[in-house]
């Protein structure tokens, strides 16, 4: 048989689901703790959830802006993710330092073994980067020290997913259309900074066809530009079929109104000669709304009315 040297494509599969009981491994692939109460808090809801979490205590406590050398933070996902007893992942915050174990992650042992992945911010990288490799389906949402911090909306919508619910429309409040119009296609995004230096590395998102959800916190509206218009001038925006845009806020989680009409604006500029639909205020991010988004999920965004649609792969 003759051989094109075409390449097949990957197809898209789903983790399976969490059930009360089951042990949920607490994942440190980027910074320590700022906040351990807000770890304490977020354990505990877990818990009265009635699932149980394994850790590595000394991950928690490193020192600088890592929670510990890069070998040590990649064991500890390799060794959750291969651990039977463990039947999801959550990460305990973001930060800085996923990138640097992208490498060292077993896409073997992931393909082998599916499971549940969430996490935000810096684990955009991880996200990303186990989707393209393997093809499983992550989820962008609240980390173990955001949890108990976000709103009713954004813990229900986290808990349904841990447990396998998969909505067919997600239909938060606020949202806004910047531009209206229709498009389909696979969703990808997280954090817009952690987004544009993917860019030329082996986890860079297939922004073809995409439909795109970013967000970024603590970033200023000339940084929150620059990062727009490196995704534009490095040619890969005018890729997507549509855009959401979802919250900007201060290192505090507090939600910005200069920085989300900023992001807008500029939006509409760079995308000013392509037919696409954007969004505006969706709530992914770092503010108190953060609805956990599946990574690789084919999603359609209809005119008329902020409605994601979702469709899942089996």
């Amino acid at each position: 048989m003759k051989k094109t040297g075409r390449k097949t494509a990957q197809r898209n599969i789903c983790p399976p689901p969490l059930r009360k009981g089951d042990t949920i491994g607490l994942v440190t692939p980027a910074g320590p703790l700022v906040s351990r109460e807000n770890f304490v808090a977020g354990v505990e809801l877990l818990q009265q959830k009635g699932f149980r979490v394994v850790y590595n205590e000394s991950l928690l406590n490193g020192s600088g802006y890592l929670a510990g050398r890069d070998e040590e933070r990649a064991a500890d996902f390799n060794r959750l993710w291969a651990d039977p007893e463990v039947k999801g992942l959550v990460a305990t915050r973001g930060g800085y330092g996923s990138l640097r174990i992208a490498d060292l992650v077993d896409m073997g042992q992931i393909r082998k073994n599916r499971k549940m992945l969430i996490g935000f911010s810096d684990l955009t990288v991880l996200l990303h980067a186990i989707h393209k490799k393997t093809g499983l389906v992550t989820f962008h949402g609240p980390v173990v020290t955001t949890l108990a911090g976000c709103d009713r909306e954004s813990q229900a919508v986290f808990f349904k997913t841990l447990k396998g619910g998969r909505p067919v429309t997600l239909d938060p409040p606020k949202v806004t259309i910047v531009k209206d119009g229709s498009a389909a296609g696979i969703l990808l995004g997280g954090n817009l900074a952690t987004l544009a230096h993917l860019i030329a590395t082996p986890y860079e998102p297939a922004w073809d066809r995409a439909i795109l959800f970013v967000e970024d916190t603590g970033e200023p509206p000339y940084r929150l530009d620059r990062f727009l218009t490196h995704l534009a001038s490095a040619g890969r925006l005018q890729r997507i079929k549509g855009l959401i845009l979802g919250t900007f806020s201060d290192v505090d989680g507090r939600e910005i109104q200069e920085a989300q009409q900023a992001v807008q604006v500029r939006a509409l500029e760079l995308l000013a000669g392509h037919d696409i639909p954007i969004w505006g205020n969706f709530p992914a991010g770092h503010g108190r709304r953060n609805w956990t988004l599946p990574i690789g999920c084919q999603a359609e965004m209809k005119a008329g009315k902020p409605v994601l649609h979702l469709s899942w792969p089996q």
